[in-house]
């Protein structure tokens, strides 16, 4: 759990749902409280420095199963679970020592709730803004929500995802969770935007 602080009071506020007027007050208040006791002990404390840490990519079946951009596919047996490891090399068709850049791919996926908010997608918009999606390449992006979607149409967001050769689809889970009628063909392997990794589609 991450404590609410000033920033996310503003985003929050004025939203649907959201407490207003007195309400709001006491509500954020209250929110602002759930942090940690001055002083609290922790049973272990982990400090990761991620300035050096190059960009992340799975190359099986878990987020645990992710290696940098610039690092060979690891052995099985220098993961944490060698068995399941080695269960999603074979689903994935790919071998320990491969290059994980460079790796042909088939389909991109941008969505779900993980990579589809509205900031999310002004971002991905920026990148796309005057380039095309590769020849033989299908990409498709759903939204995080309706309301989501409707605010990237209001600015123009969906037709640079089309003008890129995107499909701008329905808000929902999309292929997270195969809903929404989103599908590759099998043995396709796609960029999951939202999973930050490689998966490829069976039947």
């Amino acid at each position: 759990m991450v404590a609410p602080d000033a920033t996310l009071l503003k985003f929050l506020e004025g939203r649907p749902f959201c407490p207003v007027g007195d309400e709001w007050e006491v509500a954020a208040h209250a929110w602002l409280d759930l942090r940690s006791d001055p002083g609290a002990a922790y049973d272990r404390t982990v400090r990761l420095d991620a300035a050096g840490l190059a960009p992340q990519v799975t190359w099986g079946t878990s987020p645990q199963h992710a290696s940098g951009i610039d690092a060979p596919i690891p052995p099985p047996e220098d993961t944490s679970d060698p068995v399941a490891a080695q269960r999603a090399l074979d689903y994935m068709a790919l071998r320990p020592g491969m290059s994980l850049a460079g790796l042909p791919i088939d389909a991109v996926f941008i969505g779900s709730c993980t990579n589809a908010r509205l900031s999310d997608l002004r971002f991905a918009a920026e990148v796309l803004r005057g380039h095309q999606v590769a020849a033989g390449v299908t990409a498709l992006c759903t939204p995080g929500s309706t309301a989501v979607r409707r605010a990237a149409e209001a600015e123009g967001i969906d037709k640079i995802f089309i003008e890129a050769g995107f499909q701008w689809r329905e808000s929902g889970c999309g292929l997270c969770f195969y809903a929404g009628g989103d599908r590759f063909a099998p043995s396709t392997r796609s960029r999951d935007g939202g999973r930050i990794g490689h998966r490829r589609m069976h039947q």
